[in-house]
């Protein structure tokens, strides 16, 4: 079956930015799959998923040891990073990660940066 939709997983503790950065996907035309914790995303499963975007500051699994799970099990997957704290001041961690977006981000910025990802692993890149 060919896809038509991408599957965007947002995982992140405030239920508030799981409603708001779901809206604005399915807006765009994405499917958005939200988790309210990086273990409930793990027992889902990533096999169905284009795209990730988790908060990094999160009990139990934070974003960075989500990343580095996920980059084990599925390489090719776009990682975003979103932050409303100064953890992406260690740049050390920041490896394999598509992008950073600081609480409050811009959303267009978002979805251009997801575009622009889906494109480069679609083309190899």
């Amino acid at each position: 079956m060919n896809k038509t939709r991408h599957v965007v997983a947002i995982v992140d503790d405030d239920p508030r930015m799981l409603e708001s950065v779901g809206n604005l996907l399915e807006s765009a035309g994405y499917v958005a799959r939200s988790f309210s914790s990086a273990a409930s995303l793990l027992v889902n499963g990533l096999s169905d998923l284009d795209v990730l975007i988790t908060d990094i500051g999160m009990p139990g699994i934070d974003g960075f040891e989500l990343r580095d799970v996920v980059k084990k099990a599925r390489p090719e997957l776009p990682v975003f990073l979103v932050t409303g704290r100064h953890e992406i001041a260690d740049q050390s961690r920041a490896q394999g990660i598509s992008g950073f977006f600081r609480k409050p981000f811009d959303a267009q910025a978002l979805l251009t940066a997801i575009a622009n990802a889906l494109h480069k692993s679609r083309d190899g890149g």
